[in-house]
């Protein structure tokens, strides 16, 4: 047993909550921005511009996002170049079997391909073919073995989420606000999910309230520890940069979670808000402003998805603006801080518990 102890030592291989649970899931979050999140980004600025070139760099940029996810991880796990480059197509497969659980088949195989390369790096004197052999055979064969049931419980996610839905407006509301808010800062891809359901509507509304909610609220409940660019890393990119602070103190996540349940049944029952634009805005929320311009392309020019459930273009009104603005950005931005407020009196939260790193 001291042997093999001695041997994780060397190879740098250690089993522990903090080095996968926030360690390698911040570094996979931030993998995440600087592909699919960053990628939707561009291309939809592209699209709206009318720049093709725009739109093809973004697009370009989402296919990649499970190898920039798993090499992120590895980084985290201070992978040796051998392992950490043959984790690209680590990261391709598992995102690919994965579906809608991509972003998480992607982090626990990744995981794994990286130790198990670590583990037989520098052992041979043909290191070149053994080490990203080894990675490649466990992770790509994880991937297909364990990535579809992981991206089955996703989808089944999302069912849930579907069957909300079918509520009445309020109880809706709340419902797909919560959960399509909390799968927008969890391991999970709330873009995608929102996109295999094709939810629009009221429903898609719904969404776009609890991602705004978890996003702006983050960025502004934490502005005193992160400043100028965690408003902006989480306002304009992903609340996902706060799971490593959630996994240390859950209690963080109280305050947008409890914003995105008022906020999702005023978006509904109130102001009626409807995400007609395509599927995969209403899971964006506010990043590149993805959720709200979502819903302006939707009153213009609603997707085929919205048309198929009855949706027609209208001309917006001041009221529907007001709502619009009032969901996305006032009522996330002014909530969220005084509840964590009281959270923090309750001595739930404390200063430094939001910091990212």
């Amino acid at each position: 047993m001291s042997d093999f102890k001695a041997f994780l030592r060397r190879k740098n291989i250690e089993f522990s909550a903090k080095r996968y649970g926030i360690g390698a899931l911040g570094a996979m979050a931030q993998g995440l921005f600087c592909s699919l999140l960053i990628g939707m980004i561009i291309r939809t600025l592209g699209q709206q511009l009318g720049a093709q070139f725009l739109t093809d760099i973004g697009t370009y940029a989402m296919a990649v996002s499970g190898p920039a996810m798993a090499v992120a991880i590895g980084y985290a796990l201070q992978a040796p170049p051998m392992v950490l480059f043959s984790l690209a197509a680590v990261g391709w497969a598992a995102n690919a079997e994965g579906g809608a659980g991509g972003p998480l088949a992607v982090l626990v195989i990744a995981i794994v391909a990286a130790e198990c390369g670590k583990a037989v790096s520098n052992e041979t004197k043909v290191d070149i073919l053994v080490t990203p052999a080894a990675t490649i055979l466990v992770g790509v064969a994880l991937a297909k073995w364990i990535a579809p049931p992981i991206g089955t419980a996703a989808s089944a996610f999302g069912l849930v989420i579907d069957e909300a839905t079918r509520l009445r407006p309020f109880s809706m509301g709340v419902a797909v606000s919560v959960l399509v808010g909390v799968a927008l800062t969890l391991p999970i891809s709330s873009a995608a999910i929102c996109s295999v359901l094709g939810l629009t509507g009221l429903a898609g509304g719904a969404a776009v309230a609890g991602c705004c909610a978890q996003m702006v609220g983050f960025a502004v409940m934490s502005f005193r520890e992160n400043k100028w660019g965690g408003l902006v890393s989480q306002g304009l990119g992903t609340s996902m940069l706060q799971m490593p602070n959630i996994v240390k103190n859950p209690r963080v996540w109280i305050a947008p979670i409890v914003t995105s349940a008022v906020t999702g049944p005023i978006a509904t029952c109130v102001f009626g808000l409807e995400m007609n634009g395509a599927p995969i805005n209403s899971g964006m929320g506010t990043c590149g402003l993805c959720g709200p311009i979502g819903v302006w392309t939707g009153w213009l020019a609603p997707s085929e998805d919205a048309l198929a459930k009855g949706a027609a273009a209208i001309s917006p009104t001041a009221f529907d603006w007001l709502g619009l603005i009032l969901i996305s950005i006032v009522l996330p931005a002014v909530l969220c801080p005084i509840i964590n407020g009281v959270c923090r009196k309750l001595g739930w939260v404390k200063d430094g518990d939001l910091t990212l790193a």
